[in-house]
């Protein structure tokens, strides 16, 4: 197994923190998860994703179901649910191969759509964690919720943040003696205390904290009933399309046959476990995803060391500080994972550079509209029945 622990594979590490943190804060401090469990679990599935595929693998909410939990206010109850439902339908994906199925009716044209759509969603939401107007700065009423200060001179503090540090790494970004992703997350966390938000760990507690087995019981028929029908079937498509197809393609062009073990069986298998433990915790859904590794790799993860680097960080974040974990993470200010997940998106959209036909980019142009009109779920779905429709009836576009 090839593993490296250089700077770039530290860098590479948390480029992704700008997709992660947000959406775990906001099911920690709205839906009410636990800390302990929801951080253990990313920690865990980082490090044995990262022994098994042997190449860097991300770690992510599962989106749809995070954006109307959080949107909702659902409880933990019903988020258990889904977690429960999307594991067992992951694994019997994987253990039947029945996912091998649905990757040959699939084509790269429609992968390549829902990595366009995905990568424009993620420079999206940066640029809003940048202008102060996302969901979760909304909620908090502050552009900057962690800190003192929410302007300077007029203006939103995230803003001013966003651009220095999306600044710092453009310079950066190529760098091997300074690589961007660490210089930005340490000058961050530095810049986050000095402004304020080291008050946030007033309080917290360093100690060995372990997740409670089932925290929010075992949830009722019908919050089994409502998860389904509101969270996990809208969830479905876009985890299928994100997370098992266009990750192992995008796996596979990164890595080329190191990433061998990254098949779309194994990823289901991965999941679905990994949500079996998340449920049993009280963390959220997770999934592994092309946006995800996208900005890993942009920011220089090469080896499954880098998995091991955030992984462990995770793992001890859960066990020294237990539900003060969260607490932690808020010296990064918002304004700095904007500028991170805007590169990340930007990274993501590139896959479509080896799209050459006008039908092809005519797939993907639409399902890039139809993702931002209505959603990926959709988007994914239309793009596979177009595609089938333009080479069976030999339409030119």
């Amino acid at each position: 197994m090839r593993m490296s622990f250089d700077r770039m594979e530290w860098a590479g590490s948390v480029g992704d923190l700008g997709t992660l943190l947000p959406l775990a804060f906001a099911m920690i401090m709205i839906n009410g998860l636990s800390a302990t469990g929801l951080f253990l679990t990313i920690g865990l599935m980082y490090v044995l994703g990262g022994m098994y595929y042997r190449v860097p693998v991300a770690v992510q909410p599962m989106k749809v179901v995070a954006a109307y939990a959080i949107g909702q206010s659902l409880s933990p109850d019903v988020i258990t649910a889904s977690g429960l439902i999307v594991a067992v339908f992951l694994l019997f994906l994987g253990a039947t191969h029945l996912v091998d199925f649905v990757a040959r009716i699939v084509p790269k044209t429609v992968i390549r759509g829902v990595q366009m759509a995905t990568g424009i969603l993620l420079l999206s939401k940066g640029a809003k964690m940048v202008v102060g107007t996302s969901d979760f700065q909304v909620m908090h009423g502050g552009t900057e919720p962690f800190l003192n200060s929410q302007s300077f001179m007029g203006m939103p503090m995230s803003l001013i943040l966003g651009i220095l540090f999306f600044l710092v790494t453009l310079f950066l970004l190529n760098s091997r003696r300074f690589p961007a992703g660490l210089v930005v997350v340490v000058s961050g966390v530095l810049v986050g205390s000095l402004l304020g938000a080291w008050q946030e760990l007033a309080g917290v507690q360093i100690g060995f904290h372990l997740p409670r087995f089932l925290p929010f019981g075992f949830p009722s028929g019908g919050d089994f009933s409502f998860a389904l029908l509101v969270l996990v079937l809208p969830q479905i498509p876009m985890t299928m399309g994100n997370a098992v197809i266009g990750n192992r393609d995008l796996s596979f062009e990164y890595f080329g046959r190191e990433s061998r073990r990254v098949t779309d069986r194994a990823l289901c298998m991965s999941m679905g476990l990994a949500n079996l433990f998340s449920v049993m915790v009280g963390g959220m859904p997770v999934c592994h995803g092309a946006g995800g590794l996208a900005a890993h790799y942009r920011f220089g993860a090469r080896t499954s060391g880098s998995n091991m680097i955030i992984g462990g960080g995770f793992i001890l974040l859960a066990l020294l500080y237990g539900p003060g974990a969260a607490n932690v993470l808020h010296l990064l200010p918002m304004g700095v994972l904007g500028a991170l997940l805007f590169f990340s998106g930007a990274q993501l959209t590139l896959a479509i550079m080896d799209m050459s036909s006008r039908s092809d980019l005519f797939v993907v142009v639409l399902m890039l509209a139809i993702t931002l009109i209505s959603n990926l779920a959709w988007a994914f779905g239309v793009g596979i029945c177009l595609y089938h429709i333009i080479r069976v009836g030999k339409i030119k576009v």
